[in-house]
Protein backbone atom coordinates (compact mmCIF):
# COMPACT_ATOMS: atom_id res chain seq x y z
CA UNK A 1 0.00 0.00 0.00
CA UNK A 2 1.13 3.51 -1.00
CA UNK A 3 1.96 6.16 1.57
CA UNK A 4 -0.42 8.70 1.24
CA UNK A 5 1.37 12.83 1.94
CA UNK A 6 -0.29 15.71 2.38
CA UNK A 7 3.60 16.80 1.89
CA UNK A 8 6.03 14.99 0.20
CA UNK A 9 9.31 13.63 1.87
CA UNK A 10 11.15 16.66 -0.64
CA UNK A 11 8.51 18.96 -0.20
CA UNK A 12 9.24 18.31 4.04
CA UNK A 13 13.16 18.66 3.51
CA UNK A 14 12.28 21.82 1.99
CA UNK A 15 9.68 22.91 4.26
CA UNK A 16 12.23 22.18 6.88
CA UNK A 17 15.14 23.77 5.86
CA UNK A 18 13.61 27.28 5.27
CA UNK A 19 12.21 26.82 8.50
CA UNK A 20 15.53 26.89 9.53
CA UNK A 21 16.86 29.50 7.47
CA UNK A 22 14.29 31.72 9.00
CA UNK A 23 15.22 31.03 12.37
CA UNK A 24 18.74 31.21 11.85
CA UNK A 25 18.10 35.02 9.78
CA UNK A 26 15.61 35.99 12.91
CA UNK A 27 18.39 34.96 15.67
CA UNK A 28 21.09 36.84 13.24
CA UNK A 29 18.95 39.97 13.46
CA UNK A 30 18.99 39.57 17.07
CA UNK A 31 22.30 39.42 17.71
CA UNK A 32 24.07 41.74 15.05
CA UNK A 33 21.31 44.70 15.60
CA UNK A 34 21.49 46.91 18.19
CA UNK A 35 20.04 49.99 18.35
CA UNK A 36 21.24 51.42 21.27
CA UNK A 37 25.24 50.79 21.01
CA UNK A 38 27.51 49.99 18.33
CA UNK A 39 31.33 50.27 19.13
CA UNK A 40 33.27 52.08 15.87
CA UNK A 41 36.96 51.26 15.63
CA UNK A 42 37.71 53.64 13.19
CA UNK A 43 36.26 57.01 12.13
CA UNK A 44 33.30 55.82 10.27
CA UNK A 45 31.11 58.22 9.75
CA UNK A 46 27.68 56.72 11.34
CA UNK A 47 23.93 58.41 10.09
CA UNK A 48 24.04 61.38 11.58
CA UNK A 49 20.47 61.93 13.71
CA UNK A 50 18.32 65.27 12.80
CA UNK A 51 19.50 68.04 14.88
CA UNK A 52 23.17 66.60 15.60
CA UNK A 53 26.26 67.82 14.18
CA UNK A 54 29.74 67.00 13.99
CA UNK A 55 33.17 68.41 13.91
CA UNK A 56 35.57 67.46 10.70
CA UNK A 57 38.36 65.42 11.45
CA UNK A 58 40.65 68.17 9.40
CA UNK A 59 39.56 70.12 12.86
CA UNK A 60 42.07 67.81 14.94
CA UNK A 61 44.74 67.54 12.45
CA UNK A 62 48.50 68.12 14.17
CA UNK A 63 47.14 69.32 17.51
CA UNK A 64 49.69 70.14 19.84
CA UNK A 65 50.74 66.97 22.04
CA UNK A 66 47.88 65.24 21.02
CA UNK A 67 49.14 62.04 19.58
CA UNK A 68 46.29 59.83 20.85
CA UNK A 69 44.25 57.10 18.58
CA UNK A 70 40.64 57.88 18.47
CA UNK A 71 37.98 55.45 19.22
CA UNK A 72 34.39 55.53 18.77
CA UNK A 73 30.88 54.41 20.21
CA UNK A 74 27.69 54.63 18.49
CA UNK A 75 24.92 55.09 21.90
CA UNK A 76 21.61 56.34 21.06
CA UNK A 77 22.52 57.34 17.68
CA UNK A 78 25.40 59.40 18.72
CA UNK A 79 28.99 58.57 18.11
CA UNK A 80 31.10 59.21 21.42
CA UNK A 81 34.53 59.87 20.91
CA UNK A 82 37.06 58.55 23.79
CA UNK A 83 40.72 57.77 24.15
CA UNK A 84 41.68 54.06 25.00
CA UNK A 85 45.23 54.19 26.34
CA UNK A 86 47.99 51.49 27.47
CA UNK A 87 47.70 48.15 27.82
CA UNK A 88 44.18 46.09 27.91
CA UNK A 89 44.28 44.04 30.31
CA UNK A 90 45.52 46.74 33.11
CA UNK A 91 42.54 47.70 35.64
CA UNK A 92 41.49 51.09 33.89
CA UNK A 93 41.37 54.90 35.19
CA UNK A 94 38.66 56.81 33.61
CA UNK A 95 38.91 60.54 33.23
CA UNK A 96 35.87 62.62 33.13
CA UNK A 97 36.63 66.28 31.70
CA UNK A 98 34.75 69.22 32.81
CA UNK A 99 33.42 72.10 30.64
CA UNK A 100 34.71 73.75 28.32
CA UNK A 101 36.98 71.34 27.75
CA UNK A 102 37.36 68.06 26.01
CA UNK A 103 40.12 64.91 26.31
CA UNK A 104 42.90 67.38 25.53
CA UNK A 105 43.09 68.56 28.70
CA UNK A 106 44.25 65.37 29.62
CA UNK A 107 47.26 65.08 27.26
CA UNK A 108 49.82 66.16 29.92
CA UNK A 109 48.55 63.07 32.42
CA UNK A 110 47.87 60.02 29.97
CA UNK A 111 51.77 59.63 29.30
CA UNK A 112 52.46 59.28 32.76
CA UNK A 113 49.51 57.24 33.76
CA UNK A 114 50.56 54.58 30.94
CA UNK A 115 54.06 54.70 31.42
CA UNK A 116 52.93 53.62 34.87
CA UNK A 117 51.16 50.33 33.64
CA UNK A 118 47.48 51.70 33.63
CA UNK A 119 44.75 51.68 30.91
CA UNK A 120 43.30 55.21 30.48
CA UNK A 121 40.26 55.58 29.17
CA UNK A 122 38.84 59.23 28.61
CA UNK A 123 35.98 60.11 26.64
CA UNK A 124 34.11 63.44 25.10
CA UNK A 125 31.11 64.21 26.62
CA UNK A 126 28.47 64.88 23.98
CA UNK A 127 28.73 68.11 22.80
CA UNK A 128 32.06 68.22 23.30
CA UNK A 129 35.76 67.29 21.82
CA UNK A 130 35.39 64.46 19.11
CA UNK A 131 31.80 63.64 20.03
CA UNK A 132 28.72 64.84 18.11
CA UNK A 133 26.97 67.87 18.70
CA UNK A 134 23.05 68.74 19.24
CA UNK A 135 22.22 72.19 17.65
CA UNK A 136 19.70 73.05 20.02
CA UNK A 137 20.59 73.23 23.58
CA UNK A 138 17.22 71.82 24.49
CA UNK A 139 18.52 68.33 23.54
CA UNK A 140 21.05 68.15 26.34
CA UNK A 141 19.95 66.90 30.04
CA UNK A 142 22.16 66.40 32.91
CA UNK A 143 20.56 62.97 33.00
CA UNK A 144 21.31 62.03 29.19
CA UNK A 145 25.17 63.13 30.00
CA UNK A 146 25.32 60.11 32.86
CA UNK A 147 23.30 57.63 30.88
CA UNK A 148 25.77 57.99 28.19
CA UNK A 149 28.82 57.29 30.04
CA UNK A 150 27.40 54.91 31.91
CA UNK A 151 26.56 52.73 29.07
CA UNK A 152 29.93 53.34 27.51
CA UNK A 153 31.80 51.97 31.14
CA UNK A 154 29.16 49.11 30.74
CA UNK A 155 29.85 48.26 26.84
CA UNK A 156 34.10 48.93 27.48
CA UNK A 157 33.18 46.32 30.17
CA UNK A 158 35.56 48.36 32.56
CA UNK A 159 35.93 46.69 36.31
CA UNK A 160 38.13 47.70 39.04
CA UNK A 161 38.23 51.31 37.50
CA UNK A 162 39.68 54.10 39.08
CA UNK A 163 37.32 57.21 38.82
CA UNK A 164 38.76 60.87 37.93
CA UNK A 165 36.69 63.92 38.06
CA UNK A 166 37.66 67.43 37.35
CA UNK A 167 34.72 70.55 37.39
CA UNK A 168 31.72 68.67 35.51
CA UNK A 169 33.54 65.60 34.79
CA UNK A 170 32.14 65.00 38.59
CA UNK A 171 29.09 65.86 38.12
CA UNK A 172 28.58 63.03 35.98
CA UNK A 173 31.41 60.96 36.89
CA UNK A 174 29.98 60.73 40.32
CA UNK A 175 26.86 59.40 38.74
CA UNK A 176 27.99 57.27 36.71
CA UNK A 177 30.04 55.51 40.18
CA UNK A 178 26.93 55.72 42.35
CA UNK A 179 24.80 53.79 39.85
CA UNK A 180 27.46 51.30 38.89
CA UNK A 181 29.36 50.69 42.03
CA UNK A 182 30.18 47.73 41.29
CA UNK A 183 32.64 48.61 38.43
CA UNK A 184 34.37 50.65 40.19
CA UNK A 185 37.62 50.22 43.09
CA UNK A 186 38.59 53.80 43.33
CA UNK A 187 37.25 57.77 43.39
CA UNK A 188 39.57 60.76 43.16
CA UNK A 189 37.55 64.17 42.75
CA UNK A 190 39.43 67.39 41.80
CA UNK A 191 37.33 71.15 41.97
CA UNK A 192 34.33 69.78 41.49
CA UNK A 193 31.13 68.21 43.60
CA UNK A 194 27.90 66.88 43.14
CA UNK A 195 25.39 69.46 43.97
CA UNK A 196 22.90 67.98 45.91
CA UNK A 197 18.81 68.94 47.95
CA UNK A 198 16.16 67.00 48.95
CA UNK A 199 12.45 67.60 48.33
CA UNK A 200 10.96 70.81 48.20
CA UNK A 201 14.53 72.83 48.94
CA UNK A 202 15.92 70.68 45.20
CA UNK A 203 12.96 72.17 43.46
CA UNK A 204 12.66 75.95 44.81
CA UNK A 205 17.02 76.02 44.26
CA UNK A 206 16.57 75.09 40.67
CA UNK A 207 13.72 77.53 39.95
CA UNK A 208 14.94 80.16 42.06
CA UNK A 209 18.71 79.86 39.59
CA UNK A 210 16.97 80.06 36.85
CA UNK A 211 14.63 83.00 37.92
CA UNK A 212 17.98 84.66 38.63
CA UNK A 213 19.41 83.81 35.28
CA UNK A 214 16.12 85.34 33.59
CA UNK A 215 16.71 88.33 35.27
CA UNK A 216 20.08 88.56 33.95
CA UNK A 217 19.77 88.09 30.83
CA UNK A 218 22.41 87.91 28.51
CA UNK A 219 25.59 89.68 29.86
CA UNK A 220 29.00 90.49 28.09
CA UNK A 221 32.66 88.39 29.12
CA UNK A 222 33.61 91.50 30.01
CA UNK A 223 31.00 91.72 33.01
CA UNK A 224 31.26 87.96 33.97
CA UNK A 225 34.96 88.61 34.07
CA UNK A 226 34.10 91.70 36.70
CA UNK A 227 31.62 88.97 38.96
CA UNK A 228 34.58 86.76 39.04
CA UNK A 229 37.28 89.06 40.22
CA UNK A 230 34.87 90.47 42.86
CA UNK A 231 34.14 86.92 43.93
CA UNK A 232 37.75 85.72 43.49
CA UNK A 233 39.67 88.33 45.34
CA UNK A 234 39.48 87.00 48.59
CA UNK A 235 41.09 83.68 49.70
CA UNK A 236 36.86 82.87 51.21
CA UNK A 237 34.46 84.35 48.89
CA UNK A 238 31.28 85.02 50.88
CA UNK A 239 28.32 82.58 49.82
CA UNK A 240 26.38 85.88 48.24
CA UNK A 241 29.83 86.52 45.96
CA UNK A 242 29.63 82.95 45.14
CA UNK A 243 26.19 82.52 44.29
CA UNK A 244 26.42 86.29 42.13
CA UNK A 245 29.06 84.90 40.58
CA UNK A 246 27.70 81.65 39.90
CA UNK A 247 24.01 82.80 38.09
CA UNK A 248 26.35 85.39 35.79
CA UNK A 249 28.59 82.60 34.86
CA UNK A 250 25.12 80.41 33.93
CA UNK A 251 23.39 84.02 32.33
CA UNK A 252 26.53 84.50 30.10
CA UNK A 253 26.74 80.73 28.64
CA UNK A 254 23.55 80.12 28.25
CA UNK A 255 22.16 83.51 26.79
CA UNK A 256 26.17 83.61 24.48
CA UNK A 257 25.40 83.27 20.74
CA UNK A 258 29.15 82.13 20.66
CA UNK A 259 31.14 81.50 24.05
CA UNK A 260 35.00 82.69 24.61
CA UNK A 261 36.20 78.90 24.68
CA UNK A 262 39.76 80.27 25.14
CA UNK A 263 38.60 83.19 27.04
CA UNK A 264 36.85 80.90 29.84
CA UNK A 265 39.85 78.46 30.19
CA UNK A 266 42.56 81.65 30.26
CA UNK A 267 40.36 83.63 32.51
CA UNK A 268 38.76 81.13 35.39
CA UNK A 269 42.31 78.54 35.21
CA UNK A 270 44.33 81.79 35.77
CA UNK A 271 46.53 80.23 32.39
CA UNK A 272 48.36 81.73 29.41
CA UNK A 273 47.94 78.99 26.91
CA UNK A 274 50.43 78.88 23.95
CA UNK A 275 49.02 79.46 20.15
CA UNK A 276 48.64 75.71 19.91
CA UNK A 277 46.98 75.23 22.92
CA UNK A 278 44.18 77.54 21.95
CA UNK A 279 43.79 76.57 18.53
CA UNK A 280 43.25 72.77 20.23
CA UNK A 281 40.88 74.05 22.56
CA UNK A 282 38.51 75.64 19.70
CA UNK A 283 39.26 72.99 17.55
CA UNK A 284 35.89 71.21 18.20
CA UNK A 285 33.58 74.21 17.57
CA UNK A 286 33.82 76.08 13.81
CA UNK A 287 31.34 78.25 15.14
CA UNK A 288 29.33 79.18 17.39
CA UNK A 289 26.30 76.71 16.28
CA UNK A 290 28.65 73.91 17.59
CA UNK A 291 28.77 75.03 20.96
CA UNK A 292 25.47 74.09 22.59
CA UNK A 293 26.71 71.87 24.85
CA UNK A 294 28.84 74.49 26.38
CA UNK A 295 26.43 76.85 26.44
CA UNK A 296 23.63 74.98 28.87
CA UNK A 297 26.21 72.84 30.45
CA UNK A 298 25.86 75.29 33.68
CA UNK A 299 22.22 76.01 33.47
CA UNK A 300 22.06 71.92 33.79
CA UNK A 301 23.92 71.86 37.07
CA UNK A 302 20.62 72.36 39.56
CA UNK A 303 18.23 69.90 37.16
CA UNK A 304 19.68 66.83 38.92
CA UNK A 305 19.29 67.92 42.75
CA UNK A 306 17.23 65.53 44.49
CA UNK A 307 18.44 62.69 42.81
CA UNK A 308 22.08 63.80 43.46
CA UNK A 309 21.08 63.75 47.34
CA UNK A 310 19.78 60.10 46.92
CA UNK A 311 23.09 58.74 46.22
CA UNK A 312 24.89 61.08 48.13
CA UNK A 313 22.46 58.85 51.20
CA UNK A 314 22.67 55.87 49.76
CA UNK A 315 25.93 55.32 48.30
CA UNK A 316 28.48 58.11 49.33
CA UNK A 317 28.07 58.33 52.84
CA UNK A 318 28.43 54.40 53.02
CA UNK A 319 31.28 54.45 50.63
CA UNK A 320 33.85 51.97 52.01
CA UNK A 321 36.51 51.98 48.95
CA UNK A 322 39.49 54.53 48.63
CA UNK A 323 38.12 57.69 47.98
CA UNK A 324 41.29 60.82 47.05
CA UNK A 325 40.05 64.91 47.43
CA UNK A 326 42.77 66.67 45.63
CA UNK A 327 41.71 70.49 45.04
CA UNK A 328 43.69 73.11 43.92
CA UNK A 329 45.33 75.11 46.28
CA UNK A 330 44.11 78.44 44.69
CA UNK A 331 41.01 76.96 43.84
CA UNK A 332 38.58 79.40 44.61
CA UNK A 333 35.26 78.45 41.59
CA UNK A 334 34.17 74.90 43.69
CA UNK A 335 35.92 75.34 46.55
CA UNK A 336 32.36 75.34 48.62
CA UNK A 337 31.75 72.11 47.24
CA UNK A 338 34.95 70.51 49.28
CA UNK A 339 33.35 70.16 52.25
CA UNK A 340 30.53 67.71 50.79
CA UNK A 341 33.89 65.73 50.70
CA UNK A 342 35.13 65.96 53.70
CA UNK A 343 31.87 65.82 55.59
CA UNK A 344 29.97 63.29 53.82
CA UNK A 345 32.48 60.62 52.55
CA UNK A 346 33.72 58.48 55.47
CA UNK A 347 37.87 59.14 55.93
CA UNK A 348 38.87 60.25 52.57
CA UNK A 349 42.30 60.80 51.46
CA UNK A 350 42.67 64.82 51.04
CA UNK A 351 45.77 66.65 49.29
CA UNK A 352 46.52 69.95 48.60
CA UNK A 353 47.96 70.59 44.50
CA UNK A 354 50.23 73.57 45.35
CA UNK A 355 50.26 76.34 43.26
CA UNK A 356 47.00 74.91 41.17
CA UNK A 357 43.60 76.45 40.72
CA UNK A 358 40.69 75.33 38.11
CA UNK A 359 42.15 73.62 35.25
CA UNK A 360 44.83 71.26 37.52
CA UNK A 361 45.72 68.95 35.10
CA UNK A 362 46.89 72.01 32.55
CA UNK A 363 48.72 73.06 35.73
CA UNK A 364 50.04 70.46 37.27
CA UNK A 365 49.37 67.59 35.16
CA UNK A 366 51.88 65.30 35.10
CA UNK A 367 52.19 65.70 38.78
CA UNK A 368 48.55 64.67 39.63
CA UNK A 369 48.85 62.01 37.43
CA UNK A 370 51.83 60.29 39.37
CA UNK A 371 49.10 61.48 42.66
CA UNK A 372 46.88 59.01 41.38
CA UNK A 373 49.53 56.04 40.28
CA UNK A 374 50.64 56.37 43.75
CA UNK A 375 47.50 55.90 45.19
CA UNK A 376 46.10 53.03 43.58
CA UNK A 377 48.98 51.45 43.99
CA UNK A 378 48.99 52.22 47.74
CA UNK A 379 44.91 51.37 47.87
CA UNK A 380 45.08 47.95 45.38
Amino acid sequence: MKSIYLITPNQKNWSKMIKNLIYFFIILIIFTTDSKTQIVSDNIDSDLLPGVLRTPDERFEKLEDYPFEPNYMVIDGLRIHYLDEGPKDADPIILFHGEPAWSYLFRKMIPVLTDAGHRVIVPDMIGFGKSDKFISKYDYSYKHHIDLMKELVIQLDLREATHFGQDWGGLVGLRVVAELPERFARVVVSNTGMVARAGFSGWLFENIVKLVVWWHGPITFEELKLARDKALKSNNPSPLEGAIMFSKWIAYSYYSEDMDIVGIIESFGGLSLSDGEKKAYEAPYPSGEYKAGPHVWPYLIPTQLSENEKYWVDVYENWEKPFLVAFGENERITIGMKDDFLERIPNPTVITLKGASHFVQEEVGPELAKIIDDFIKNNP
